[in-house]
């Protein structure tokens, strides 16, 4: 039996929690949540002991802990379980910054134990089906690709949790909190980026929150491809979250499922999952498959395939375009 614990009993910890109740032969020995109330809340409906310390979990010595905290809580909580020889599955973003983000790389390099980090829509059948397209050659030459994340917030959402609006808890908006996945998988299909030219602007929550509500950005991969990406979280009702590719032999789109229009003019489409959640219709259903897949490779000699080192090049590109904006 393999024991897992959670840190951090908020909104993305359900599909956590829902993942270790399907997976056979893992249990769920504890939770901490610095709100006592949200670890009781979580204890009582999946299990577990209530701890009142991120030390006291990590003395229980799970084999896996799950941190599901606020940006700037991961890498203390990342580099402690480390130290204490326990595996660690975070929720994206790598950290807050680059600087953080880069002790949690480099603290898993020389450790004895796993670190993943959560873009499970990679697992999404749309990432999975276009990857393997790309890998067989059959969609030709790629000449660019253009990417979208339009949804949409309200007050709420950021007086519930402050920290979602404070650049200093949080690292940034817009590409930190929501487009992130996006760019995590803009770079593993097209390859890493190099450099980046963007802007962002706070258009609509401006006297609520200090971080980005809008961005947008023309990214040049290591490829010599570009894409064209904009988001914001100003829309009156959410978008599907859109990745479009121009290719030799076919135009493909990534929206709510794939779509390859070939040039013969027979068209594929493959389908996402559905499954129900306690978690945001919005996260789709693959935490569950990357938290099974984590768990299955814990005996592996190599890194878990999504690492600290892989989740910097996501967290570097919404940086450098911070940085690109503030130099405008």
């Amino acid at each position: 039996m393999t024991t897992a614990a959670l840190i951090g009993c908020g909104d993305v910890s359900t599909v956590h929690f829902e993942a270790l109740r399907e997976i056979d032969d893992i249990e769920l020995i504890g939770v901490y949540d610095r709100d006592p109330d949200a670890a009781i809340r979580a204890a009582r409906t999946y299990g577990g002991r209530v701890y009142n310390s991120s030390d006291a979990v990590l003395a229980a010595q799970p084999d896996v802990l799950h941190i599901t905290t606020p940006h700037d809580q991961h890498t203390h909580l990342v580099l402690k379980a480390i130290e204490a020889g326990v595996h660690v599955l975070q929720e994206k973003p790598l950290a807050h910054s680059i600087a953080e983000g880069q002790k949690i790389v480099d603290a898993a390099a020389d450790a004895s134990v796993k670190v993943g980090v959560c873009f499970q829509n990679r697992y999404n059948v749309s990432s999975q089906q276009l990857r393997r397209l790309l890998d067989d050659g059959s969609l030709g030459n790629i000449y660019g690709s253009y990417s979208s994340v339009v949804w949409t917030r309200n007050d709420g959402y950021y007086s519930d949790k402050p920290w979602r609006g404070q650049k200093e808890r949080s690292g940034g908006g817009l590409l930190m909190n929501q487009a992130i996945h996006t760019l995590d998988l803009v770079q593993w299909f097209l390859g890493e980026v190099v450099d980046v030219s963007g802007k962002v602007s706070t258009d609509k929550y401006g006297e609520i929150i200090d971080v980005e509500d809008t961005a947008h950005a023309y990214l040049t991969h290591d490829t010599g491809l570009h894409t064209s990406f904009y988001g914001t979280l100003t829309a009156p009702r959410h978008r599907p979250v859109e990745l479009e590719l121009d290719c030799e032999n076919a135009y493909v789109i990534l929206r709510d499922g794939l779509e390859v229009q070939w040039n013969d003019g027979t068209v594929d489409r493959y389908e996402e999952r559905r499954a129900p959640s306690g978690g945001r219709s919005y996260w789709g259903v693959s935490h569950e498959l990357l938290i099974r897949d984590f768990y299955s490779k814990l005996d592996d000699d190599e890194p878990f395939w999504i690492s600290p080192e892989e989740a910097l090049k996501s967290l570097s590109i919404a940086q450098a375009i911070y940085a690109s904006s503030n130099s405008n």
